[in-house]
């Protein structure tokens, strides 16, 4: 395993765990002595600061946290050996801050400035006033940012470079007039995006003028809150690619090599949920053309650090250059398990000015490795609109094989409406892609996550699905599998059986451990209780009712189940967030999320969390006679599916409105999303305003 657990694979189970190092990593321990910088200022937050200041810690490189005031408290704060308030939440007072975080380079006399991934890391302003006063940006020159961070002069340098290119407008689009012209010369659908852009934001797909019209609003003003930069261009959109990514790396001696690809097709709005290196759809050819055409082009700018050159690929392995991310990727772990390369070391390596150590023959494809973003999301909402809370408890599941976690977060963590909402980065690596998959498929059972909504289900879903498994896949995935939207996993009758065999032997656990307790509390005064033979209990799934019947024998539960009898057996340790049980010879590992005194039990099972009610056959007779609460007539009211900030208001009370016209604009996660009518009526009352900051479920219009 040593493509995992050379470089910066190992970190994953050491840095601030304390672990030993492995003896693999440990051959190239002289590697991190190489003499390079004292001190390093991480511009950014999270998990990529935390990632950045492990292998800092690793070459002995003192390190300097920036941080807002809300995450004074954070994780990536606590490793550095330094930290400086750059001001309040909002990224533009803070993290973008450019004269606050210059103060802090000055302050702390850092000599070089890593910027992580988003926020001032393609910011070429931030490069000169750091090369101003003599402090390394421990990325590409300002040219290179320049060239391959403007969308339309990447794309003409690109055809210089004999990069394949798609075809579009190479212009920047004044308006929305001007986009619906150059959409229908194009031809419909077209890519509207960003032309400082990246990360899915800024970007639209149009398939008419309509849409267009609309795109290029929404398009624009997500591109100038989120990069400053509201310029848009417009491409042919490429119908069902595969989007996949080569891993650049070059130096300031004239050097480049390709890292293999990353395929990251598996989205949701533009933006990447699940990654693997190496990609099952490409051959070698393939991948040597693809490599050498992203060489040639940081060739043709000079480039000089860790980048990545996206393309979308169709099913004739045509390939199309897409853009160029002149930083360290979100997803660049899967390329480190492969190779065995650090890439946060050889970007600083490469600052100081030495030259790349390996030639393009050196670097291999080991091993498989999986990536899953793992979101404070609901994936039942549109895949993913984002969640706030607290984290109240938090495990990762490191303690399994080829596991490594990035993140930034730790129990009583808030996730905020201010920042993404990733929670980690979960990478698993394997042998090849089946033990990966595996290996992955045990590591999202085991993730203890409670406090906010996650995207564990959805997850889980695409790496056991068939078409994913098969290699079948491309940008639509989602959409394609799941045309209705996300529903969780669809239970077999074998696993829905299993399932409720383990939910009614949870029930008996905790009314034995409560009678235990009962027992020893009454011990003074001896009370003699009937051995309850078996359980005969009504169980409520999906608006079916079950009758099981339960008995016990010592840590196995005799179960039947609708006539089918299966042994469920564990530790019952009801304390434990993850409990392992073995149903007939299968092992599953379970998490009990909440067990209520009136029988209701939130429970997590291959992923998804269902909702049951256990009641004994008496409770079940009683229970028919309990009224139940009516459900809210939802039609007549617009609520928020989502926390964020009201960035538009469309209507005002009196006003007519049809079914599917847009209400209101709400910005979450600097992604803004329209918030439309569910049927045709009069605008009885509006309760926010522009600005306002909004919560999931808080009211926002009334129809009458």
């Amino acid at each position: 395993m040593a493509g995992f657990w050379t470089g910066a694979a190992a970190l994953a189970t050491a840095g601030r765990r304390g672990r030993r190092w492995p003896k693999l990593f440990m051959r190239s321990v002289a590697l991190w002595t190489v003499k390079t910088f004292d001190k390093i200022l991480i511009a950014n937050r999270g998990e990529i600061a935390c990632r950045v200041i492990k292998t800092c810690k690793k070459m002995g490189i003192k390190t300097v946290a920036i941080h807002s005031d809300v995450d004074a408290s954070s994780v990536h704060v606590k490793m550095a050996d330094e930290a400086v308030c750059v001001g309040p939440a909002p990224t533009s007072k803070s993290y973008l801050n450019m004269n606050a975080i210059m103060d802090a380079v000055r302050s702390t006399r850092a000599q070089a400035v890593h910027p992580g991934y988003g926020f001032l890391s393609e910011n070429k302003e931030f490069a000169k006033r750091l090369a101003a006063e003599d402090v390394i940006f421990i990325g590409p020159d300002t040219h290179a940012i320049q060239a391959m961070g403007d969308k339309i002069e990447s794309k003409l340098l690109a055809k210089k470079a004999k990069v394949n290119t798609i075809p579009g407008f190479d212009g920047v689009v004044k308006d929305a007039d001007e986009a619906v012209r150059i959409a229908r010369e194009i031809g419909y659908p077209v890519m509207i995006k960003a032309s400082a852009g990246g990360g899915g934001k800024g970007m639209r797909i149009a398939w008419d003028d309509e849409e267009t019209r609309d795109g290029f609003r929404f398009s624009s003003q997500e591109a100038a809150s989120s990069f400053g930069d509201d310029r848009l261009l417009i491409e042919k959109f490429i119908d069902n690619p595969r989007h996949i990514e080569i891993q650049v790396l070059g130096d300031k001696h004239g050097n480049a090599l390709w890292l293999n690809e990353r395929e990251c097709s598996i989205q949701r709005r533009n933006q990447k949920v699940v990654e693997e290196a190496p990609s099952i759809f490409l051959d070698s050819e393939t991948r040597r053309a693809m490599g050498e055409q992203a060489v040639a082009l940081a060739k043709a700018v000079s480039y000089s650090s860790a980048g990545t050159v996206e393309f979308l690929v169709d099913s004739k392995k045509n390939f199309y250059f897409l853009e160029m991310n002149t930083r360290l990727q979100v997803e660049h772990p899967v390329t480190e398990c492969i190779t065995g390369l650090d890439l946060v070391q050889e970007m600083i390596r490469v600052a100081k000015g030495y030259p790349l150590r390996h030639k393009q023959a050196d670097i291999p494809i080991n091993g498989w490795a999986v990536e899953c973003r793992v979101y404070a999301e609901d994936p039942y909402k549109s895949f993913g609109l984002p969640s706030v809370g607290r984290l109240s408890q938090y495990e990762e599941p490191i303690h399994l094989p080829g596991v490594r976690v990035d993140s930034g977060i730790q129990p009583g963590s808030d996730i905020s409406i201010y920042y993404d909402p990733m929670i980690s980065k979960l990478i698993t690596y394997g042998s090849d892609r089946t033990e990966a998959l595996k290996r992955m498929e045990d590591a999202l059972d085991s993730y203890v996550i409670r406090g906010v909504t996650h995207n564990i289900a959805l997850l889980r879903e695409v790496i056991i699905n068939s078409r994913f498994i098969e290699g079948d896949i491309n940008t639509k995935f989602l959409s394609d599998v799941y045309p209705d939207g996300f529903k969780g996993h669809p239970l077999t009758e074998t696993e829905r059986n299993q399932f409720l065999a383990v939910a009614s032997s949870l029930f008996v656990a905790s009314q034995l451990r409560a009678q235990h307790f009962q027992d020893h509390e009454s011990s003074r005064v001896p009370i003699v209780k009937p051995q309850v033979a078996s359980w005969e209990l009504s169980v409520k799934l999906h608006d079916e009712i079950h009758t099981v019947v339960v008995s016990s024998s010592g840590p196995t539960f005799s179960v039947e189940v609708d006539g089918s009898k299966l042994n469920v057996t564990s530790t019952w340790n009801l304390a434990s967030p993850l409990l392992s049980v073995n149903v007939d010879g299968t092992q599953r590992t379970i998490q009990c999320l909440s067990r209520e005194a009136g029988g209701n039990m939130s429970i997590q099972f291959l992923g998804t969390v269902y909702k049951v009610r256990i009641l004994t056959k008496l409770a079940a007779e009683l229970n028919k006679f309990m009224l139940e609460k009516a459900a809210e007539d939802t039609s007549s009211i617009l609520r928020s599916p989502m926390p964020g900030v009201v960035v538009a208001i469309s209507v005002k009370p009196g006003d007519l409105v049809a079914e599917g016209q847009e209400i209101c604009v709400i910005e979450a996660m600097k992604m803004q999303n329209s918030m439309t009518a569910g049927k045709t009526g009069k605008v009885k009352s509006v309760h926010c305003k522009a600005g306002d900051t909004v919560g999931e479920g808080d009211l926002l219009v009334e129809l009458e």
